[in-house]
């Protein structure tokens, strides 16, 4: 669809969304399918290990749950929170002994339940591989997913969605990474919280971020990998929504310009939220400002501070961006009548607040409580 795509005028965009790449986030049987398989990940997991486990909880993550899925292409996890992982060393060194407990439950559910679905299993194995991945086919093979299946700590626990986590969290998550140096290691920790971030977002943004994986795709197949992470390019996509003006009804071709005209500036790239952590925290401030101060392009994950959703990979990113530089001269970012589309107004960083910022404003607290103290006292 490559050449349909490039071909089309701007105004055009929008039924090529509609016809060719409609949201097709679970439905019916497998989502029927996928909810008995979290109860029994729950309720059977890992009973039978050497050391038998109480499974916390499970979360359903990937595209799949965002409704940012394309039509024959669906990745999506399932996290498996487990009680005996009391930090993330735990998570690290005893996840193999778990996920070979996930992959005999799977086994099972296929030989014990007529669930109308075929689970393949994939059989590659290593003694501590960080996820387990298998695929769910409906009876008419029309219907596919891939999901991969991995053993987390339950760091969150409850914690209540959309409210702010604690900070100690993150300042825990970091004050342990420095001993491990796995950066990005525990990101399915957040699951829920990278979940969040999406689901609430207006669906025309959604319909946006299916059309640039498309086109993350369409790349892919004519350049092969190494490229960037495509969770990159959803977060990016994000990031020029909301700095374009947070519009629900917006133009889909500026929208899609001004994703690819950040791509062929990812030298320039830094990004960042503060929805889930922030620079209140102490620990937390002095590594935000540490990991926002790395070599660009810098994009953190919204839930997750430790994780560079860009990485290190400029030989990738530069591929990716001689590719936008070449799409932006396509008939999809102009009229009918010749004229072309224009981006939104976005910048390439967010600022970094001083380190010096939050002590002036503690100091200032802290003087305002003197006052109200004595000034009670002087009464």
């Amino acid at each position: 669809m490559e050449q349909e795509l490039r071909s089309i005028p701007a105004s055009k965009l929008d039924q090529f969304i509609e016809v060719h790449l409609p949201d097709i986030s679970f439905r019916d049987e497998l989502r029927e399918v996928i909810d008995v398989l979290c109860i029994l990940l729950k309720n059977r997991c890992c009973r039978d290990s050497s050391h038998p486990v109480r499974t916390s909880k499970v979360g359903k993550g990937g595209f799949s749950r965002k409704g940012t899925t394309l039509k024959g292409w669906s990745d999506a996890d399932l996290v498996v929170f487990l009680d005996s992982f009391t930090c993330f060393g735990d998570q690290l060194n005893r996840r193999g002994e778990f996920t070979k407990e996930i992959k005999k439950l799977l086994f099972e559910v296929q030989r014990e339940r007529h669930i109308g679905v075929k689970i393949e299993v994939h059989s590659s194995w290593s003694p501590n591989h960080r996820a387990l991945s298998f695929k769910l086919s409906a009876s008419d093979q029309q219907k596919e997913v891939k999901f991969d299946v991995l053993p987390a700590y339950d760091l969150l626990g409850h914690v209540c969605i959309p409210r702010k986590p604690n900070p100690q969290f993150y300042a825990n998550l970091i004050s342990e990474l420095t001993s491990l140096e796995k950066e990005g290691e525990f990101s399915t920790c957040f699951t829920e919280l990278q979940l969040y971030f999406l689901n609430w977002r207006p669906t025309k943004l959604k319909s946006l971020i299916r059309l640039v994986k498309h086109w993350y795709q369409l790349c892919r197949e004519k350049l092969g990998d190494p490229l960037p992470p495509q969770y990159a390019l959803e977060l990016l996509t994000v990031y020029a929504w909301e700095r374009g003006g947070r519009l629900t009804k917006f133009n889909t071709a500026q929208g899609f310009r001004t994703v690819l005209e950040l791509i062929t500036k990812y030298k320039q790239l830094r990004i960042y939220w503060t929805v889930c952590y922030d620079f209140q925290h102490p620990e937390v401030s002095k590594y935000l400002h540490r990991q926002l101060q790395k070599p660009r392009p810098v994009i953190l994950d919204p839930a997750d501070p430790t994780g560079n959703i860009a990485g290190s990979n400029p030989k990738g990113w530069r591929r990716l961006a001689g590719e936008a530089a070449t799409w932006l001269r396509y008939p999809c970012f102009k009229y009918k009548d010749g004229f072309p589309v224009c981006s939104w107004d976005v910048p390439t960083e967010v600022d970094i607040p001083s380190q010096n910022y939050f002590f002036h404003i503690i100091c200032l607290i802290f003087w305002l409580l003197l006052q109200l103290i004595f000034g009670k006292h002087s009464v």
